[in-house]
């Protein structure tokens, strides 16, 4: 999968040395508690928030653990 054009929520993001930006598209109500503490460590706050974070391993894991909560494109 190339980084170039990423636009995902079903698809498994890659570790890589681009910027990710992460929006939170859905309600963490009715998320397991994992889940919603893995989208507060992500920093996101409310639906509609948009973090930048780097694409290293361990956000790349917490974005496919919550990949139905996420949309995730890569930063300009």
């Amino acid at each position: 999968m190339r980084m170039n054009d990423i636009q995902t929520t079903a698809k498994n993001v890659v570790a890589s040395d681009a910027k990710l930006e992460i929006t939170q598209s859905k309600s963490t109500i009715g998320a397991t508690p994992t889940h919603r503490e893995t989208v507060r460590s992500l920093g996101l706050k409310r639906v509609g928030h948009t973090v930048v974070r780097d694409a290293d391993a361990v956000t790349v894991g917490m974005l496919n653990s919550v990949k139905h909560l996420v949309t995730v494109e890569e930063a300009k």
